[in-house]
């Protein structure tokens, strides 16, 4: 199977699963770090992957102007583009197109909008947004949908969930179709290889070895990569039969990697996973059809859109609620684009899988860092003859090296290596926030750890 959710453990509504992608297992509960157009900012890909990054976000409005879907599918997908050999999850550009809101025209066949770069025209349909998304390979990929605003009328959220709605089946239908297209093996839309190849060792290596003459290199086959690795079967001794076997030989998290070295993990018949999202505004009962309508339609997993949008957050909490009991419990679920430390938390209290915000790296960038003390404003004077850390109990490489004071010091000094250590350390309080929430599920210690954690809303039942 190209993709597959199993639960480990449970905890009261609390869950600690896997996700088994074309790129790679993802341990879940899971933060995803935002890489909007490729980039994390200020952060190279060798540091994620020294943090522990399991699976980035890019954002498929911002890639399809520049550089260009068919640009990154020439050059083997979003994962080669980028040298990131782990799992990526794209979104459908709705939330962006959402955002032009003097830029764009809604319309039952779509959204034609201006881009934001040069004013140019362009459209997205259910049918193109997902195009796009098989074009780029991410591994999860995400219907259109429309983001309803805040504040809409009862009568515009109805609206607007049910062409989301009719926008989720014509994005079913086109992934259905077109679902090989993926760039992994090379190739272009319509070529009958594109993700279907033959099972047998020798048929893969020759998929592998398929000349990528517009990027200028070759994918190493399975049996040169099992020769590199010390596992090839040649000679009769046993290697690993499975890819999952591979992958615990192979474990590159703790060494550098060159381009060719990069192990293109995505096997000849493996696809996309296509995500539906529920909507419905700030109005319970559609988001509870919404999420029941949407569910009728059997999908490898689902996201409950359309919150952060400038709700208060208790209304936020409220949706969530709404939605949550009629997503199937067998299925990864996913909050789009939340939230701060403690609201993660709670999300995973609620029985979320998944969740990605752009805050721990937007923060950093404006001097707004995360710290078991509470939020911490680097460039206060306060801190400019403080020598110690700035998180005592972190153990990130920043903290273990850098004092408050040399960070405030960079900060006030507009230096660049100020936002890359920043971002390092948000999204290292972020990642190490949900490792310590995955092990207190397993251990059956949840409710011990969300004793000790509470959102900034008091407002909120704990």
């Amino acid at each position: 199977m190209s993709f597959r959710f199993e639960i480990e453990a449970t905890d009261g509504k609390a869950r600690a699963g896997r996700m088994h992608t074309p790129h790679g297992v993802i341990e879940t509960p899971v933060f995803m770090p935002v890489g909007t157009l490729g980039t994390v900012k200020a952060v190279p890909q060798d540091v994620l992957e020294e943090l522990g990054v399991q699976i980035l976000l890019n954002n498929t409005y911002h890639l399809y102007l520049r550089p260009g879907v068919e640009r990154v599918r020439a050059l083997g997908g979003v994962q080669r583009f980028m040298a990131w050999d782990k799992p990526i999850l794209t979104d459908s550009g709705g939330f962006q197109v959402f955002s032009l809101s003097e830029l764009r025209k809604v319309t039952e066949e779509g959204v034609a909008f201006r881009s934001h770069l040069d004013g140019s025209s362009h459209m997205f349909t259910p049918e193109s947004a997902v195009a796009a998304q098989i074009g780029l390979g991410a591994d999860i990929i995400m219907a259109f949908d429309e983001c309803t605003e805040h504040p809409a009328e009862l009568g515009r959220a109805r609206a607007s969930m049910e062409m989301t709605l009719r926008w989720l089946n014509r994005s079913r239908d086109y992934f259905e179709a077109h679902k090989e297209e993926v760039p992994w093996f090379g190739g272009v839309p319509g070529d009958s290889r594109l993700g279907r190849g033959p099972s047998t060792p020798a048929a893969k290596d020759a998929a592998f070895a398929q000349d990528d003459t517009k990027c200028g290199n070759r994918r190493p086959t399975l049996s040169q990569k099992r020769e590199k690795d010390g596992t090839s079967t040649s000679s009769g001794t046993a290697g690993p039969s499975t890819r999952a076997e591979a992958l615990a030989q192979d474990d590159t998290r703790n060494k550098t990697l060159t381009h060719d070295d990069k192990p293109y993990l995505a096997e000849p018949g493996e696809t996309q996973a296509l995500f539906g999202i529920v909507q419905g505004g700030m109005y319970p009962e559609l988001r509870r059809e919404s999420a029941e309508r949407t569910v009728e339609i059997d999908l490898p997993g689902y996201a409950i859109g359309g919150l952060s949008v400038g709700e208060p957050r208790p209304m936020t909490y409220a949706m969530l609620d709404a939605a949550m009991p009629y997503l199937p419990e067998n299925k990864p679920r996913y909050l789009m684009g939340v939230g701060t430390p403690e609201e993660l938390v709670y999300y995973v209290a609620q029985g979320v899988d998944m969740m990605d915000c752009v805050l721990p790296t937007r923060a950093a960038r404006h001097g707004l860092l995360f710290t078991s003390e509470g939020k911490l404003t680097i460039k206060n004077a306060r801190f400019a003859k403080d020598e110690g850390p700035l998180d005592p109990n972190c153990s990130c490489k920043v903290c273990g090296r850098y004092s408050r004071a040399y960070l405030r010091h960079l900060y006030a000094s507009n230096e660049l290596l100020a936002q890359v250590l920043n971002t390092v350390h948000n999204l290292a309080y972020y990642l190490d926030t949900m490792r310590r929430v995955r092990q207190a599920i397993l251990l059956g210690e949840f409710a011990t750890f969300l004793s000790g954690v509470r959102p900034p809303h008091l407002s909120v039942p704990w």
